[in-house]
């Protein structure tokens, strides 16, 4: 961990280089329907259907009673009571680093990647007014016009930028209570141009946010690889592609539900990374399923909340859990949150790690990459398992 003090003390002045970065670009507004959305006709049917398939946080604000049928649930698929809640781990980044506490909290993060897969951050080194930034220009974005969202609008799970719609819109049979801003992180120098430039200091703000967020994952993938007793020699050589791995920040609006009994702002799914860091406003909503039951995660002041992903279940051989998880919403308040997710480059094959393998612990997973997942998102199989489950070996 000696690096991560070094880095550290690095990370400010890198952050001033991006906000120089973002100041000079260009701005670019090109509205596909003009300043105010022109081509959708406020109170008319052609709106309510062109919002079904762009916009939740529109058809929230229009003052829906009735939820839209395309956003009902069946019945077994609802979110049910789910009142209880979950006090997860906590993991002290400054006692991690700190040679005196290091051992001991190294255990608690290691325990809490084994059983619950989620755990809070504290002391992590992120300033809580970037943080409160941060989900404030969030928010701001969600409120802009309806046409200048939808621009960002693309088939491709590719693009750099993607606003969109429940969850996998073009596969969802049923809609959910969802609007996001997807914003491709690597490389961060070459990808901020192309984010949207509304709100104003979008731009300036998400950049400082990746670069503070992605010193935050790399320490906590350091511990992990520390913990599950990887060599140095072949940590440092993943650590070093991690640098310049794949990173993803996701902007997330669930606004006020005219029934939400009946639908869900996220289904149950598992994250396709190594680590995914968690920020949420006030409004609680996240659940993870724990020993059999969904149960809302429980609100520490000042943290990030983390949670372990399928790659690193697959790369730790099943040692550590990519556990469930799934969002409700409410009838009242606007939930936004901002999750990033962390992994290998796109291009790079993952698989179990060789030294957690042996007679004792046979190989649990197959090998996957990227396109495996896009695949297995286009396929019919995505209806009736997870894409963990999907790599799962017999036996």
């Amino acid at each position: 961990m000696a690096a991560i003090l070094e880095d550290r003390q690095l990370q400010h002045a890198a952050e001033r280089e991006a906000a120089k970065a973002v100041a000079a670009l260009p701005t670019k507004l090109e509205l596909a329907h003009g300043d105010t959305g022109g081509a959708v006709n406020r109170g008319t049917e052609e709106e309510d259907s062109y919002c079904l398939i762009k916009s939740v946080g529109h058809l929230s604000n229009r003052g829906f009673t009735k939820l839209p049928a395309r956003y009902v649930l069946p019945d077994p698929d609802r979110p049910g009571d789910g009142l209880g809640t979950v006090k997860l781990p906590v993991v002290d980044l400054a006692r991690l680093i700190d040679p005196a506490h290091h051992a001991s909290e190294l255990e608690t993060l290691d325990a809490a990647c084994r059983d619950s897969g989620f755990f809070h951050v504290v002391n992590h080194g992120v300033a809580r007014e970037l943080i409160d930034g941060l989900l404030d220009v969030a928010r701001r974005f969600f409120e802009l016009p309806l046409a200048r969202r939808a621009q960002y609008m693309s088939p491709d799970v590719r693009a750099p930028v993607r606003y969109g719609t429940s969850f996998n819109q073009a596969k969802d049979a049923v809609l959910f209570w969802r609007d996001f801003l997807k914003l491709g992180c690597q490389p961060l120098h070459a990808v901020v141009a192309s984010w949207p430039d509304e709100p104003a200091d979008l731009r300036e703000v998400v950049a400082r946010y990746a670069m503070a967020n992605h010193q935050l994952f790399m320490e906590l993938m350091e511990a992990a690889l520390e913990a599950l007793g990887i060599p140095c020699r072949h940590s440092q050589s993943l650590l070093e592609e991690l640098e310049a791995g794949y990173s993803q920040i996701m902007l997330n609006c669930y606004p006020p539900c005219p029934q939400p009994e009946l639908t869900l702002g996220l289904p149950p799914h598992s994250d396709y990374c190594l680590f995914t860091l968690l920020l949420q406003d006030q409004v609680q909503g996240l659940q993870i399923l724990h020993h059999g039951h969904w149960l809302t995660v429980d609100a520490v002041p000042g943290s990030i909340i983390v949670n372990v992903g399928d790659h690193l279940e697959i790369y730790s051989n099943g040692l550590y859990k990519s556990k469930l998880h799934r969002v409700r919403v409410n009838s009242t308040q606007t939930r936004i949150s901002v999750a990033s997710f962390h992994s290998v480059p796109a291009e790079r094959v993952i698989g179990p790690a060789a030294e957690l393998v042996d007679e004792g612990n046979p190989r649990r997973y197959k090998d996957t990459d990227y396109t495996t997942f896009l695949n297995f998102l286009a396929s019919a199989e995505g209806k009736h398992k997870t894409f963990l489950q999907s790599r799962k070996l017999a036996g």
